[in-house]
């Protein structure tokens, strides 16, 4: 490749270059688009235990990286040393488990008069992911390992910032064995690389994981082709707090539910809706959980919470919080990097803009609620639908408001939002489609039905 522009790459946390990246451009795009389509009609021929083996030995390679993948995550991205590690072994395990799914994506056979007609599943071809930057190994991994696994091939553009992680990830796949072409990976600026990678007619499917107005470009470019199209986007996510659930434990377990990933998470429970008589006691319990966590070198064991990933987005979350707000308050560190302290906000009116937008940091606020149709309306009360948390002792309490809260990925007594076996995805702005889960590789093929008449000709 030819290469006429270059990404820089810093280190969030000191602001130091780590690497110079050299970005693709369409002409790039064109090329990985022609290689990727020859890789795949051979993948698609191989045995199905052929493509499972070979999708095991990635994940192995992956394993015997872990700690490298992880070292460059934490470089890249910021993210504190544990959840990168979490992080890499996330992507080995769902290797593994796409890999489990080859052999079982199977067809059906539909009773019919006349003749026999079955149904086959057969891969789309080549497959753009195109990654964020706040978790860029998993969430790469949870568009590549189900759609190699289905008989596509693979053309990954990471975030700007965050393209290391990928490119090694591209290398492990090479020397586990997979065919040259079948995965590749485009360091690229979006507006050039990924559009192009969108618009291009050889790829059939757009996974896309961002920002909701971002999305929507995606979504209105793909469709103009009548391409497929996953989008996993925003979110304003609700911690619902009633006042007969256990409330230290509630509590104990908010500061995390937000500040995970310095709050660069789309899932993050940024708006804690707590019914009013346990209100004081919540927010009592509450201060000394988030003052305690702590914020500084992502690559010390000990650090909660790492720096935000860019001096823009570092602006963009100060902008959130004026002057004139009043809550609770953490520490962290000055100097260099782009640092952001654990933040509450109280008193906060439910449309205001920093209780309704999508900070993308370490900020989330606190609002009261009366009764159970009151939390469900809050809960509600967003443009997103992608996660959240319901904390009662009250199991029926527990079903009716998880069947009322419009969000794709809800939890009880906990915090949890994604496990690679159970599926992922979002309700109104927060996307389209669903990804992980026993479907995965389903949503990477296309269904074609064959009747095969038993009736000779006429005579």
């Amino acid at each position: 490749m030819s290469y006429e522009h270059e990404l820089q790459v810093l280190n969030p946390a000191t602001e130091e270059v780590i690497a110079t990246v050299p970005a693709a451009g369409a002409e790039d795009v064109d090329s990985a688009v022609v290689r990727a389509a020859k890789a795949q009609s051979g993948w698609a021929a191989l045995a199905p235990g052929e493509r499972a083996r070979l999708l095991r030995r990635f994940a192995v390679a992956v394993d015997e990286h872990l700690e490298e993948l992880a070292q460059l995550e934490v470089r890249e991205a910021g993210h504190t040393i544990g959840n990168a590690r979490w992080e890499a072994g996330n992507v080995r395990d769902l290797l593994d488990y796409a890999a489990g799914g080859v052999e079982r994506l199977t067809g059906r056979q539909i009773p019919v008069a006349g003749g026999l007609d079955v149904t086959i599943l057969e891969p789309l071809g080549v497959v753009a992911v195109i990654a964020p930057w706040n978790f860029p190994m998993p969430i790469a991994a949870w568009g590549t390992a189900p759609a190699l696994a289905a008989g596509n091939a693979v053309i990954l553009k990471p975030a700007e910032t965050t393209p290391l992680t990928a490119l090694r990830l591209a290398e492990l796949a090479l020397e586990a064995g997979l065919p040259e072409g079948l995965f590749q990976v485009l360091p690229g600026v979006g507006s050039v690389a990924g559009n192009a990678l969108v618009e291009h007619p050889g790829v059939a499917k757009i996974v896309f994981t961002g920002s909701t107005p971002v999305g929507k470009q995606v979504l209105a470019k793909g469709s103009a082709l009548l391409k497929p199209v996953t989008l996993e986007l925003g979110g304003k996510s609700p911690n619902i707090v009633f006042a007969d659930a256990d409330i230290e434990a509630a509590a104990a377990a908010t500061p995390m539910s937000f500040l995970d990933n310095s709050g660069q998470d789309c899932c993050a429970r940024t708006r804690i809706l707590v019914q009013r008589s346990a209100y004081d006691r919540f927010l009592e319990l509450l201060a000394p959980a988030v003052e305690s966590v702590l914020v500084g070198d992502p690559a010390d064991e000990k650090t909660a919470m790492g720096p935000l990933i860019s001096k823009a987005q570092l602006e963009r979350v100060r902008s959130y919080v004026t002057d004139d707000l009043k809550g609770i308050c953490g520490t962290a560190p000055e100097g260099p990097g782009f640092w952001f302290p654990p933040t509450v906000l109280t008193g906060i009116e439910p449309h205001a803009r920093v209780a309704v937008e999508e900070v993308f940091g370490p900020v989330a606020v606190v609002l009261p609620f009366d009764d159970e149709a009151d939390a469900i309306r809050l809960a509600n009360a967003t443009e997103y639908g992608l996660s959240g948390s319901i904390w009662t002792r009250d199991v029926g309490r527990a079903l009716r408001v998880s069947q009322a809260v419009r969000a794709g990925n809800l939890s009880v007594n906990s915090h949890a939002s994604v496990r690679y076996w159970t599926p992922f995805g979002g309700y109104k702005q927060s996307g389209l489609g669903r990804e992980l889960g026993p479907d995965a590789l389903t949503a990477f093929t296309e269904t074609k039905n064959v009747f095969i008449s038993t009736e000779g000709p006429a005579q």
